[in-house]
């Protein structure tokens, strides 16, 4: 390997970027580049940023400083990408600069800094799923980029396009590829997932011969006969999402949405340019319920938004009652640069976000302790993540990797990282639960 073919990755940001790190990764490996690990290793450093909040925002500059310093020769790409100006006022010494997914682009401005290895095929072999930063036992799998909704607190339109639909059979493809190479669990990601084929109008596509519409119902279908876990992620309760919950009770895809709901009051909804009309959205949780009683709904939500009164934020938290969703996330709302929600009138000031986010932490926390006391005694079948020095920890199908709970199987050690066992729950607190394991 020639001295100077190392480069050294860094990945910031959600899975959706991490997917494109995936990506970017495998093409070097496959041109015969080595990823290091270190700055002194590495003859250029990648840094795939994030640029969604500002906490981000300054955590990708932060990462760009620490690389110019440590190693000299850096090139960025991703989210952040788009404020190439921001960039380069703050690290004039950044050699190249790229948006999201622009795998082309990096490697391009790859080969202009960093001779190109004399590449021997049998020497730089690449697996046919390509680079991944997960685990082996589960994998991203994204359907598409962008996004067409325009929602007054975000910015990813901006940095990412509108919609761009991959077609259905590349990503069967990619899927088959992860099943062969071991991944037993696919987390189907985009920026909306269940607008999936609208941009180009659900499209006919071909995978192994037959005909496979790009939507999201036609994909699932076919995912769910590849024998693997599948979790939908970043889905948006349009009507047709009702369609997918049949296959949900079957057994075919996990009974597990992700919906960023986001608030409850339909004039915050209105002025984030969300869905609103809340009681259409409770009655279809209802629906759901009823069809699939196994569901588990994952959200999120922003308190604090510019003019959101005490009244409304208690809607929110009358929501969270009525709903009973099973995992939540909440956020305080902060201005983001070139976010429409900036001009909006009435702040809500800092110190009542924080008292907001405390209250609605509360009240979640009480409705996911009394919903994980209702698994103990039950069965379940786990997959497990990791072995830790007390035991093991795995999830049901309940729980996401990094976002939601664990289950703690304490002493049990004769186990591997994606093996799938039956375990019975024995305790829970408000986040996690605990099991045995029992005879398959």
């Amino acid at each position: 390997m020639p001295e100077s073919a190392k480069v050294g990755f860094i990945s910031l940001g959600c899975p959706k970027n991490l997917v494109d790190s995936e990506r970017i990764l495998t093409q070097l490996k496959t041109e015969g580049y080595e990823v290091v690990p270190t700055y002194d290793g590495a003859d250029l450093v990648i840094v795939n940023t994030c640029g969604f909040i500002d906490s981000a925002v300054q955590e990708s500059l932060d990462t760009i400083g620490e690389a110019i310093n440590e190693n000299g020769k850096v090139l960025v790409t991703g989210c952040l990408g788009s404020k190439e100006n921001e960039i380069r006022e703050i690290h004039p010494k950044v050699l190249g600069i790229t948006g999201a997914h622009a795998y082309e682009e990096v490697l391009k401005q790859v080969h202009q800094h960093v001779k190109k290895p004399t590449h021997n095929p049998f020497l730089h072999l690449i697996p046919d799923h390509g680079v991944k930063l997960t685990p082996k036992h589960f994998a991203y799998l994204k359907i598409s980029e962008g996004c067409n909704h325009r929602c007054t607190f975000c910015i990813i339109p901006s940095m990412r396009g509108d919609l761009d639909s991959r077609p259905v059979g590349d990503v069967l493809s990619e899927a088959k590829r992860l099943v062969n190479a071991g991944v037993k669990e696919l987390l189907v990601i985009s920026q909306d997932t269940s607008a999936y084929g609208v941009d180009i109008k659900y499209k006919t596509g071909f995978w192994e011969g037959m005909p496979v519409k790009t939507r999201l119902l036609a994909l699932c279908e076919k995912l769910g006969e590849m024998g693997v876990w599948v979790r939908l992620h970043y889905v948006y309760p349009y009507p047709h999402v009702d369609d997918v919950i049949p296959l949900m009770a079957q057994g075919k895809i996990l009974p597990y949405l992700d919906i960023p709901f986001q608030h409850a009051n339909p004039r915050i909804l209105k002025l984030m340019k969300r869905p609103g009309n809340i009681e259409k959205t409770l009655e279809r949780i209802h629906q759901w319920r009823e069809t699939c009683p196994e569901l588990i709904i994952r959200s999120t939500f922003i308190v604090g938004f510019p003019g959101e009164t005490e009244e409304e934020f208690e809607e929110l938290l009358q929501f969270l009652q009525d709903a009973q969703l099973d995992r939540v996330g909440c956020f305080k709302y902060s201005a983001i640069e070139g976010a429409t929600a900036n001009d909006l009138p009435d702040s809500v000031p800092e110190a009542i976000k924080e008292q907001r986010l405390a209250r609605f932490m509360a009240v979640q926390a009480e409705i996911s302790t009394q919903k994980l006391k209702q698994r103990i005694g039950k069965e379940y079948q786990v997959i497990i993540d990791e072995i830790g020095t007390d035991g093991a920890i795995g999830r049901t199908y309940a729980d996401a990797p990094e976002v939601d709970g664990v289950v703690h199987l304490t002493d049990e050690f004769d186990v591997e990282p994606g093996d799938k066992i039956w375990v019975q729950i024995i305790h829970s607190n408000e986040h996690d639960i605990w099991g045995v394991r029992v005879e398959d």
